[in-house]
């Protein structure tokens, strides 16, 4: 007898994005929101966006999720910037997780740029 392969599930972009959201949570990432940018977006479902403290804090921040992401099947396909810029833009083909320090979200604005897009989740 044939024993049945266990396909193991890849997880959908609204599953990474609030295991993104989770993830930063847990690590004391501020200010995180979820913006559903479907139809707006023509490379992203999802955009998280989360501030942390210190360069270390958003180095460490994106490589948790993209850990616990990966964990769910799903791997980064690009990453850019890096802490000391003070921003860092992790993508998951569909979930585009962007972590700042203050001043560079701020000056980014992404909330601005993207307010077409619904809220879905804001933690302070």
């Amino acid at each position: 007898m044939v024993e049945p392969t266990k396909t193991k599930k890849v997880a959908d972009n609204e599953e990474v994005a609030r295991a993104a959201v989770d993830e930063a949570s847990e690590k004391l990432g501020s200010e995180i929101v979820l913006l559903d940018t479907e139809g707006i977006s023509s490379f992203a479902d999802y955009f998280v966006i989360i501030s942390g403290e210190t360069e270390r804090h958003l180095e460490s921040m994106a490589d948790d999720i993209a850990r616990r992401v990966r964990k769910m099947g799903v791997h980064v396909t690009h990453r850019e910037g890096s802490g000391k810029g003070g921003w860092l833009l992790v993508d998951f083909t569909g979930v585009v997780v962007h972590l700042f320090t203050k001043e560079q979200r701020d000056h980014y604005g992404l909330e601005d740029l993207w307010s077409r897009a619904t809220e879905i989740v804001r933690l302070q």
